[in-house]
């Protein structure tokens, strides 16, 4: 997947796929869980990670797929591509996925592939 993301081509999950993880996945989320669905499929991403007062700084992130919406997913992402600039994180697939959500709902407001700040908080184990 190139830089410019078209989340537009993707072609949504089954109705069966999907109807896994609805039990974790509220309201509004859900419209487009099948095509989180997909994209977590791909197990791979790019994008760029929004600096304010700066240049947004590329970004590469890979996962495993799980099978069950309980079944931990490890996510790396590397910026700028550099290896010194790699981390991981495992969580949920379901937690992922829903991650992956607001990537696509961010991406129809402002048009940048990036993840929401809880996820950046995560993924640099700000919470911890």
């Amino acid at each position: 997947m190139s830089g410019n993301t078209s989340f537009d081509q993707l072609q949504p999950a089954t109705p069966q796929q999907a109807t896994v993880y609805l039990p974790y996945i509220q309201g509004s989320k859900r419209t487009l869980l099948p095509y989180a669905i997909s994209l977590y499929q791909k197990g791979v991403l790019e994008g760029h990670r929004k600096i304010e007062g700066s240049d947004n700084i590329p970004f590469a992130a890979t996962w495993n797929v799980a099978t069950l919406p309980s079944d931990l997913t490890r996510c790396r992402m590397q910026f700028d591509a550099n290896s010194d600039l790699t981390y991981e994180v495992m969580m949920a697939s379901f937690e992922f996925i829903s991650f992956l959500i607001e990537l696509m709902e961010n991406y129809k407001r402002h048009r940048v592939t990036d993840f929401s700040k809880p996820f950046y908080r995560k993924l640099l184990r700000a919470d911890d």
